[in-house]
């Protein structure tokens, strides 16, 4: 998986798979989703900073030994 931000058009690129993108589908008028024969395999946010999507917010979670 790659995740690119370009901050001059406040673009956040998450790419999950290298394979040929065979369809796109826009979820709204910010986000877009490309599909590869296999599952999602591109997603493309507009506005994703003004919006509050990045940076992204990572939740760790650690485990206590017993």
């Amino acid at each position: 998986m790659k995740i690119t931000y370009y901050e001059e058009d406040d673009i956040l690129f998450i790419e999950m798979s290298k394979s040929p993108v065979v369809r796109d589908e826009s979820v709204s008028w910010n986000v877009n989703i490309g599909y590869t024969a296999e599952g999602i395999g591109e997603i493309t946010i507009l506005d994703a900073q003004k919006l509050g999507v990045y940076p992204l917010q990572i939740e760790r979670v650690v485990s206590e030994a017993a």
